[in-house]
């Protein structure tokens, strides 16, 4: 009943990872291995951001993320792919 975070993972001020609903079980995000959370982020459930996903600030995030996506807004909705980006968490790029 906790959310799981990956390996260097960048994670701004303000973010909240919370679960839904009130059953019991798996109700809490799960972040992949060198993501970037944006400042004020919000991601609700049981669901995947994938590794190396960038977040933009002020996003709810309620679906789940691919691996190495670019997603903002509300809802989040994914803006760019980048397959070749590797753990943007290391060097800070929100971009």
């Amino acid at each position: 009943e906790t959310a799981v975070v990956g390996e260097n993972v960048s994670i701004l001020h303000g973010v909240t990872l919370g679960g839904t609903g009130t059953s019991k079980g798996d109700r809490h995000p799960k972040i992949g291995d060198g993501v970037v959370i944006g400042a004020g982020v919000t991601i609700l459930g049981n669901i995947k951001v994938g590794k190396n996903s960038k977040i933009g600030a002020g996003s709810v995030v309620l679906e789940e993320i691919e691996e190495a996506c670019t997603a903002v807004g509300i809802p989040a909705k994914v803006i760019s792919r980048s397959p070749s980006e590797t753990q943007p968490s290391l060097s800070m790029d929100q971009t």
